[in-house]
């Protein structure tokens, strides 16, 4: 990064668009501990890049490029990351004799990605709290550092704004026995603890949020998936974007393999981009 400007987080990331990116990415990653004892979760690689990085060029591809990620664990391995990726992205020219190096070739996106330290300990909602302020008071999407799909998210935004609910989730069939999402067409009645069938409904992230959603969370040690969306779905004020599509999870050894597996042998159906 070439140009290093003082000011203060929320003055600074009120500059980015209207519908911001938030990446919960500051988990302790427990159940996938022989890939998280050395770097979070999110930077768990599949096809030589972190998880983080399909993620967000899911995102890009439907319009959305201002992203605010809410580190913990080991949250200087992600803004090492992109302290590096300018440089990881381009091919280089070294002109030894004149002392000069050009970057040439360069394929960058036109991402602008805050990353927010939201505390080690801190449970979702907690990060969501934490890293709502600087989404201002406008809708803002939400999801995980840990999961692919191939869902039009514009569609999903679309589909938020048109019920004028304070949250959306894209809804996914359960590929294992989930908690799953009981719905009365796309409104969510409320969660249960097993689903009655393997193909049973459950919140694959990817979410449309509103500002208000923020009033809810109590503090750090709220969970946002057993408190605040519980509450939400009694309240009558969250539904869900039905998507039949391409969902993955990255909880297990097992999943890093099967998304490994995928993206080198051609079938990464989240490879929504060019």
């Amino acid at each position: 990064m070439e140009r290093m400007d003082v000011m203060t987080g929320p003055e600074k990331v009120a500059e980015f668009g209207p519908c911001k990116v938030v990446i919960l990415a500051g988990g302790f990653g427990t159940r996938l501990a022989e890939r998280t004892d050395e770097m979070p979760k999110p930077m768990v690689q599949v096809g030589g890049r972190p998880i983080l990085w399909h993620i967000m060029k899911i995102f890009s591809h439907f319009g959305f490029n201002d992203f605010l990620i809410a580190c913990g664990y080991r949250g200087d391995a992600i803004t090492r990351f992109f302290l590096e990726y300018r440089e990881q992205m381009s091919d280089h020219l070294f002109d030894f004799a004149n002392n000069q190096m050009t970057r040439i070739n360069e394929k960058i996106e036109p991402w602008r990605v805050a990353c927010i330290d939201t505390g080690a300990e801190t449970m979702t909602g907690g990060r969501v709290k934490r890293i709502g302020g600087y989404a201002g008071d406008d809708t803002f999407m939400l999801t995980y550092g840990d999961g692919v799909c191939d869902v039009d998210l514009r569609k999903v935004l679309a589909f938020h704004k048109k019920h004028g609910k304070a949250a959306t989730f894209t809804a996914v069939r359960a590929p294992m026995p989930f908690g799953y999402a009981e719905l009365d067409g796309d409104r969510v009645k409320c969660f249960l603890e097993k689903p009655r069938e393997v193909n049973s409904w459950i919140n694959g992230g990817f979410m449309a949020v509103e500002a208000r959603v923020l009033d809810r969370i109590n503090g750090d040690m709220t969970n946002f998936e057993i408190e605040v969306l519980p509450t939400l779905a009694r309240d009558g004020e969250l539904m869900a974007y039905k998507h039949e599509g391409f969902w993955h999870a990255m909880d297990t050894l097992r999943d890093v393999r099967n998304l490994n597996a995928m993206w080198n042998e051609g079938k990464a159906k989240w490879k929504v981009w060019r």
